[in-house]
């Protein structure tokens, strides 16, 4: 028997995500037509040793109960929510909930961070993790750049065996193209070395030197760098699509690759389409709209007569009046693109000149105290009136724009 964890954190983390986040819990994010960790949860479900998952985050219980019963329906799969008390950190948490993972023994657990998107290759990372009967952890790692592979996980490993001989978190100089995706498998013996880097916090806090809350603990640099030069850490290099999702490009991107990977639910509505498109059943898209590449609707939505949308998600019960345009944009739940108005923001991929290049999270702000240039956003409840140009700008929630806007976020 296998389990899964998710760590989604809380609704203090996800602040690049705004203003996205501050209607939808990140993790409840719809790319591609299903919540980000929907995602993670089919992922899981593939696999038929997998019993259980569990979902750990400091969200409140209400706001995810809806999602989990629905999962429950979904999948016929025990998934539970279990809510830390604090927000404790990527391995706080995990520690805190040990007893609910080890419930019924099982062989190990994969563990998946909340904010990836992936073609989850689960099976091939369990076959490499059992192989290795002294490995207490299994590392799902890719390759970066040289330049990008400092914002992450860094690992060395031993080439014949795979064992990770030195791992640093996001180090200061460059150390390896070999990063961390931030999914692994472990075995349930792991505890034991997490609860020496417990005591070890616990130690450190009481004596006086401790920040914040004692039972906060970082998975990565009190659990994995330790580990690291033990032959107890492994490394399972992959060559699936994988990408973060800290900023709202970012899941514009993530959109494109996850919609490529379900081709077969696409739904085919009779407007004209260019692949890869989602539209929820219960949207109304004109004949005369032309919807594509890339682009999510959601359920509700209303799409008028001669719209153009490219490379964009539409969130629930928005409205696109007729004639508009969107690119590059996430139209926000209940918004309201008026008639002949221009909704534009810049793409934020990856260089496709550069071999393994992952997303650039630029600051919000460049030097000089401007706008980087990144896709627009509109808030939920956004109303853009008719014959409007906002170019690469962020709207809050229920703002009911006056004249067209550039490069501005408006508050």
């Amino acid at each position: 028997m296998l389990k899964a964890v998710i760590l989604i954190g809380g609704p203090q983390k996800g602040t690049r995500f705004r203003p996205l986040s501050l209607d939808t819990p990140k993790p409840l994010f719809p790319i591609a037509g299903l919540p980000l960790i929907q995602h993670h949860i089919a992922a899981c479900t593939k696999l038929a040793d997998c019993k259980e998952i569990l979902i750990i985050g400091s969200y409140t219980t209400t706001t995810m109960a809806p999602f989990i019963s629905e999962m429950q329906k979904e999948y016929h799969i025990i998934i539970r929510y279990l809510q830390e008390f604090t927000p404790l950190g990527t391995g706080g948490g995990l520690y805190h909930f040990r007893d609910q993972i080890r419930a019924g023994n099982p062989s190990a657990f994969f563990l998946l961070n909340g904010d990836v998107c992936a073609d989850f290759p689960l099976k091939e990372l369990w076959e490499f993790h059992e192989e290795r009967p002294n490995a207490l952890v299994t590392i799902m790692g890719t390759e970066a750049t040289r330049q990008q592979s400092v914002h992450y996980g860094c690992m060395v490993r031993e080439l014949s065996t795979n064992a990770v001989t030195h791992y640093v978190e996001k180090p200061n100089s460059y150390i390896s193209t070999l990063i961390n995706c931030g999914v692994y498998v472990c075995s349930l013996q792991v505890f034991h070395t997490m609860a020496d880097a417990f005591q070890r916090k616990q130690d450190g806090f009481y004596n006086g030197n401790g920040q914040g809350h004692p039972g906060y603990m970082s998975w990565e640099q009190d659990v994995l760098a330790p580990l690291a030069g033990t032959n107890k850490l492994y490394a399972n290099q992959v060559s699936n699509w994988w990408s973060q999702v800290k900023t709202a490009g970012s899941a514009i991107y993530a959109n494109r690759h996850y919609l490529e990977l379900y081709r077969e639910r696409l739904t085919h509505a009779p407007c004209n389409i260019i692949p890869d498109v989602y539209i929820h059943p219960t949207a109304v898209v004109d004949s005369t709209a032309v919807i594509g590449p890339n682009v999510s609707i959601g359920a509700g939505v209303r799409v008028k007569a001669g719209v153009r949308i490219k490379e964009s998600i539409i969130l629930n019960n928005a409205t696109i009046q007729e004639h508009a345009l969107v690119m590059h944009s996430v139209v926000g739940q209940d918004a309201s693109v008026g008639e002949w108005s221009r909704v534009e923001g810049t793409p934020s991929d990856p260089d496709p000149n550069k071999p393994f290049a992952k997303m650039d999270n630029t600051p919000l702000f460049n030097n000089d105290g401007r706008l980087n240039p990144s896709i627009t956003i509109l808030g939920a409840g956004v109303v853009v009136p008719p014959e409007t140009i906002l170019l690469n700008s962020i709207v809050l929630p229920h703002k009911h724009l006056t004249r067209s806007f550039k490069h501005e976020i408006i508050l």
